[in-house]
């Protein structure tokens, strides 16, 4: 898998991590490890890690490597993590991603469909 630059340098992922790790190292190992779980696009990837729930993500991934984590276990138990929880009917509601949804593929698949809506 490819992974695209952020389009967003200064927040989101890649502006949150830079204070815990290498950014270009981050960046690549959370596009490809989002990207296998979600199946979705590498753009869609980039746009949701581009966004404040990127930033959530790479807060995540933070949390794991001030437990003493490797950047990589710290970015799947954060993919896992993200991937166990679901999207409530409530978020449904609000962004019109079908509940029951795995939380990080709908919030992926919600940036894609608005990439495509443009």
């Amino acid at each position: 898998m490819m992974s695209v630059p952020t389009n967003n340098s200064e927040w989101g992922f890649f502006g949150t991590i830079r204070d815990h790790a290498d950014q270009a190292e981050a960046w690549n190992m959370a596009m490809t490890a989002i990207q296998t779980a979600t199946g979705c696009p590498s753009h869609a990837v980039r746009d949701f890690l581009d966004s404040t729930s990127g930033r959530h993500f790479a807060d995540d991934v933070a949390n794991g490597l001030f437990a003493g984590q490797t950047l990589e276990v710290a970015t799947e138990a954060a993919v896992s993590r993200w991937m166990g929880w679901k999207i409530t009917r409530r978020t449904s509601r609000d962004t019109g991603i079908p509940s029951g949804l795995p939380y990080l593929t709908g919030f992926v698949a919600h940036f894609e469909i608005m990439a495509d809506a443009d």
